[in-house]
């Protein structure tokens, strides 16, 4: 059963993924930074819709550095958007 539930989970990410891709795509803002972004916050939904009721498997309380080195990365995205945005001189 858990290997199923895995499945789904890792069939829901790469669906969100090239789903995402082929959104920004169409948009023609196809990034590698948008991308990032829009990937972890579809493995932060899948996450919260797959997630059992009662017992954690030990596969899912991995994800949680998946989660942070994701989030980590997602600062560093943002801190560079903001410099960019900010007069020169301010910082």
């Amino acid at each position: 059963m858990s290997t199923r539930r895995r499945q789904r989970f890792v069939h829901g990410q790469i669906a969100w993924m090239l789903v995402s891709l082929l959104g920004l795509a169409v948009l023609h803002a196809l990034s590698l930074e948008l991308f990032f972004v829009l990937s972890l916050i579809g493995l932060l939904v899948i996450i919260e819709f797959t997630a059992p009721f009662n017992v954690t498997p030990t596969w899912r309380r991995r994800l949680k550095w998946f989660i942070l080195v994701g989030l980590a990365i997602f600062v560093v995205i943002l801190a560079r958007h903001v410099l960019a945005v900010l007069p020169s001189g301010v910082f």
